[in-house]
């Protein structure tokens, strides 16, 4: 098991390099001067150049490269342009937990309630519950996350007012569990709602599968109960393809927190991306962009890794 990780991880550093070269290129390319943003206008042009000069601007890109790779190895993600002299580091560390905790709540919301409901449409196909919950599913993986978010405000924030609108807790407030769970809701069900969508299907469409194999008849006709049969023997099985899907869906996760932290004013990483794409803070955007793509790989070999797991039959 060992060897087999390390050989995935292995492979993931070649991916992430291309990632930071497609990334850093990128920027490149974006329109603007970001050195407009850093510099004071009314610098004379010998001052602008030794700006230029001290910063590396004028240097070749591959060289700029090298050294902004070099330093982001060592986790310095230079100063942000707009915040002027705040490290990157410390802004992306101020945000990250918030982050975590939502897509943690996110996923494991989505884990507790696809699987149990796609075992159970599985378990009575072609019914009135099985319908039901499959069109509980199209509508849930049609329903944008933005739109989502914003009916859940309208009607539970402000008409009903049962929970808050926005933020992370209650300001100028103590703090207090309760505070940060009320807060938290909203937003980790709209996050949690496709995925869960999406996750219920592949749960019934897996479990179909399985419960129509010859060894699961061969148990009920042997006299086992129904939800013992499936447990046992279907669950391990069906959960196998689950779980490269459950992988998969970690970019979906990062990428749905982008909308839902601006939404519900979350103050995570998503909503940090937002905003320094729209005032050009180029060094935030290549730290999260490096970040984002760390996630996906750490999703991905968590997938390869669970998928050895539960099937034997793949090789260490």
């Amino acid at each position: 098991m060992i060897s087999y990780i390390i050989r995935r991880t292995l492979m993931a550093i070649p991916l992430l390099l291309g990632i930071s070269i497609l990334s850093f290129a990128i920027i490149q390319l974006a329109p603007g001067d970001p050195t407009t943003l850093m510099m004071d206008p009314t610098l004379k042009p010998s001052d602008q150049a030794k700006f230029r000069e001290k910063y590396g601007l004028d240097d070749p890109i591959p060289k700029q490269y090298a050294v902004w790779l070099g330093k982001m190895v060592q986790g310095d993600f230079g100063t942000s342009i707009i915040e002027r002299g705040v490290p990157v580091s410390e802004m992306i560390m101020a945000r990250l937990p918030n982050t975590l905790l939502l897509m943690g709540v996110s996923t494991i919301l989505a884990i507790l309630v696809a699987v149990p409901l796609g075992i159970f449409s599985a378990m009575r196909p072609y019914t009135i519950r099985d319908y039901t919950v499959t069109v509980g599913s199209f509508l849930g993986v049609a329903t944008p996350n933005f739109w989502l978010g914003i009916m859940m405000i309208y009607f539970f924030g402000v008409i009903l007012k049962w929970f808050p609108t926005g933020g992370v807790a209650t300001l100028n407030a103590p703090f207090s569990l309760w505070d940060r769970i009320h807060h938290l809701i909203m937003p980790a069900f709209v996050l949690a709602a496709a995925d869960m969508a999406a996750l219920t299907r592949y749960t019934r469409s897996s479990m179909l599968d399985v419960l129509q194999q010859d060894y699961i008849r061969t148990a009920k006709s042997k006299g086992f109960k129904e939800n013992k049969v499936v447990l046992k023997h279907g669950l391990r099985n069906g959960l196998i393809p689950i779980i490269t899907i459950f992988g998969l869906m970690i970019p979906s996760f990062i990428s749905g927190a982008a909308i839902t932290e601006n939404v519900f004013s979350w103050p995570g990483l998503g909503r940090l991306f937002i905003e320094a794409a729209f005032t050009r803070d180029y060094p935030v955007i290549m730290a999260l962009t490096v970040i984002s793509a760390v996630f996906v790989v750490i999703g991905n070999l968590l997938a390869d890794i669970l998928y050895a797991i539960f099937d034997p039959r793949i090789e260490y």
